[in-house]
């Protein structure tokens, strides 16, 4: 099992396919599974580096320090650890908070980066969200209840006309065996909490893209598109806040398309 053992923390992470490497930084309760939609999509195209992030998957212990900039170190010691010195990088929502404070701490290890469904920006209600899912979760409720309170704002308002769907989605969730615990659930959001948005400098350090979600409700198109003033920008539209579920080969294809333009020298 791929682990890396820092002084505060065991961090998982997965290894795939073969090229240029990829790093791939899951947001709020998610993990390396998150990106399951883009594995066989890009793995022929590119390495794909996915880490549990503290307190997902088999990242251990759960109860680690957190804090956006602590994600962001593992994840530059990460790329050490595997000899990589530079990389394409992907975050989605909170892991594209964390892709912005290692283009902050080390910009010369990132070839690209792409900002998948997120912006530099907090909000206060997003945060309440969360709070209010894990209160569900703490209580007597059924235990796909809070999944179900949480998918209208993940997925497009289309997959709900998809029959069984969202049903398939919960009960894949409730039995993935490395699913978030309610306790490291509580714990990540002392990370998303503390998190206070620095703004993109100008001139930006690495290529940079956003890759925005027509029908995203936890970040709105038009805040996001204001904070990411300046950084090229695709609205993938019919997508929510899940845009790699909802529309992963539009958000290959950018991919793709964007690391094309600024190859890794040496790179196969």
């Amino acid at each position: 099992m791929p682990e890396l053992s820092l002084p505060d923390v065991t961090l998982h992470y997965e290894v795939d396919g073969s090229g240029p490497p990829l790093l791939m930084i899951a947001g709020m309760v998610s993990d390396s599974a998150s990106w399951a939609p883009l594995v066989p999509l890009l793995s022929p195209h590119f390495t794909l580096i996915r880490p549990d992030n503290r307190t997902t998957g088999r990242t251990v212990p759960v109860d680690a320090p957190v804090s956006v900039d602590l994600y962001a170190r593992d994840c530059a010691a990460l790329l050490t650890h595997l000899d990589i010195p530079r990389a394409h990088v992907i975050g989605h929502s909170m892991g594209g908070m964390i892709a912005l404070e290692l283009m902050h701490a080390s910009p010369d290890t990132i070839a690209s980066l792409t900002f998948a469904a997120t912006a530099p920006i907090r909000l206060t209600r997003n945060l309440a969200l969360f709070k209010a899912l894990l209160t569900i979760r703490q209580s007597d409720a059924a235990p796909d209840t809070w999944l179900h309170a949480f998918f209208p704002w993940l997925f497009a308002p289309a997959v709900y006309d998809i029959p069984g769907a969202v049903d398939a989605a919960a009960a894949a969730s409730l039995t993935y065996a490395h699913a978030q615990s309610v306790g490291g659930m509580a714990h990540q959001l002392n990370a998303l909490e503390g998190y206070r948005p620095t703004a993109l400098p100008s001139p930006l350090p690495v290529p940079t893209q956003a890759l925005l979600a027509g029908d995203d409700m936890l970040i709105p198109l038009a805040m996001a598109q204001q904070a990411l003033a300046g950084v090229t920008t695709h609205i993938v539209s019919d997508a929510g806040h899940s845009i790699h579920w909802d529309a992963p080969q539009a958000v290959a294809d950018h991919l793709k398309d964007f690391a094309a333009k600024h190859p890794i020298k040496g790179a196969v």
